[in-house]
């Protein structure tokens, strides 16, 4: 948004506005849209839309003043499809641009914001250069494809002063937080151990597929951008390419940034002293994947420690629960997952807690993008419900589970220098390379 565009909502309109928005569907918004002064109007623009880019879009365009101005995808396939489907939205597709290049999306002078939604090998690149443009920005998670990326992302928003939002949404919803301030409370006792687990029964190992030629209407070099240059496979393209490390880091950062986020949110903790890792394709070992199927990480904090499990195919995990975060305290263990929270009690306890279930009752996605336009309007940055440094420190935390597996070693961390004790492990995974002439952006 440009600086002349200054907020002038008075509370009660941005409530009402905030409620609507979690409520209804896009025909209610096109009414209450008319009635958004022009000058407090915020113009999106959206750098992939395959997948959770059109999620974001279609949440984001629920909020009243949010318009759409254009599409980018190297994909014209994709674009083709959305453009088809803003219809069904009560959107003009004739005032909607489309781009490949999202460095010409840029240069649209209308756009106030952009959602970045592509390959994680990208997202670096991508912010900055949204930030050299002086847009404002929602970047999908996990923010960087390396620990050095996430300092770049960090000190770019710093540079250029712009909102930037992780697409961290549980961070926006009211039980991960009650559960939260539960653990807060001191109810559970000491708290020594917590777990937390990820198993992922609908996405399966990938099956071997042969090389083939780029499909009509992908530009193949874009979609590389800075990774190495290969032939064109299928298991390296829409989805399935988070099982490569070229481009991402596997479910360690696709749900551990979820996860691990609260973790250390409930355990008011920062960086841990050493980190173990281990694991493999044991679902289906001849699958072509690099990023393991099942894996198990170990983080040694100076109270606690914090271990991480996943596995690819099954859906049976701890407490009956395909995922979640388990306190467990001197008093009881409170676990928490996207359904909810409850705790139950430590049986040699003499000072039992119990709680029941309380069950999840809104749309986190909803209310992170109404926390994102908010914080647009109102430039007031520390009202973020996931900063980019927020979301940084958690992507750092995943990538050290990655590079503990990777390397096959017991990692010290060093918290002064920011930087691993081996310095032959710092040389090789600090640091995502970067190929095709590409080099990792320089804000300081």
């Amino acid at each position: 948004m440009s600086s002349r565009k200054k907020f002038l909502f008075q509370a009660s309109a941005l409530t009402a506005g905030t409620l609507i928005g979690s409520s209804f569907g896009h025909d209610v918004f096109a009414i209450f849209r008319n009635r958004v002064a022009p000058s407090d109007q915020v113009n999106i623009g959206v750098i992939g839309v395959n997948g959770m880019g059109w999620s974001n879009l279609k949440a984001v365009l629920k909020i009243p003043g949010v318009n759409l101005a254009a599409l980018c995808d190297i994909d014209r396939n994709v674009l083709d499809k959305r453009m088809g489907e803003l219809a069904a939205m009560q959107i003009d597709a004739g005032r909607v641009k489309t781009y490949n290049d999202h460095r010409a999306l840029l240069e649209q002078k209308d756009i106030d914001a952009v959602i970045i939604a592509t390959p994680d090998h990208w997202h670096c690149l991508q912010m900055v250069d949204a930030c050299e443009a002086g847009k404002d920005i929602y970047v999908e998670k996990p923010v960087g494809n390396s620990i050095e990326e996430c300092r770049v992302m960090i000190s770019a928003q710093e540079k250029y002063n712009r909102v930037v939002q992780a697409g961290q949404w549980q961070r926006s919803q009211q039980h991960f937080r009650e559960a939260i301030d539960f653990v807060h409370s001191g109810q559970l006792g000491n708290i020594r151990s917590v777990k937390v687990w990820c198993y992922v029964g609908w996405k399966k190992p990938i099956p071997y597929v042969a090389d083939s030629p780029v499909p009509p209407g992908v530009d193949y070099s874009r979609w590389l951008g800075p990774a190495k240059s290969r032939p064109f496979n299928a298991n390296r393209f829409h989805f399935t390419f988070r099982w490569f490390w070229d481009y991402a880091g596997g479910l360690m950062t696709d749900w551990g940034v979820h996860l691990l986020d609260y973790a250390l949110l409930g355990m008011k903790a920062t960086v841990p002293k050493t980190i173990s890792a281990l694991g493999g394709n044991f679902g289906d070992p001849a699958s072509p994947q690099e990023t393991p199927d099942t894996m198990t990480a170990l983080y040694q904090f100076d109270r606690f420690t914090l271990s991480w499990d996943h596995t690819i195919g099954l859906e049976n995990g701890l407490y009956n629960k395909s995922h979640g975060i388990a306190f467990v305290g001197d008093h009881g263990t409170l676990e928490l997952d996207r359904g909810g929270w409850e705790v139950w009690e430590e049986t040699r306890s003499p000072q039992k807690v119990k709680a029941e279930r309380k069950k999840s009752s809104d749309n986190g996605l909803d209310k992170h993008m109404e926390n994102f336009i908010t914080v647009i309007r109102n430039r007031k940055m520390d009202e973020l419900k996931c900063s980019i440094r927020d979301a940084s420190h958690i992507a750092i935390l995943s990538q050290m589970g990655n590079i503990a597996f990777r390397s096959g070693k017991r990692l010290e961390w060093d918290p002064a220098r920011q930087r691993f004790t081996d310095e032959k492990v710092n040389r090789r995974y600090l640091a995502a390379p970067y190929y095709n002439g590409y080099k990792i952006p320089k804000t300081g």
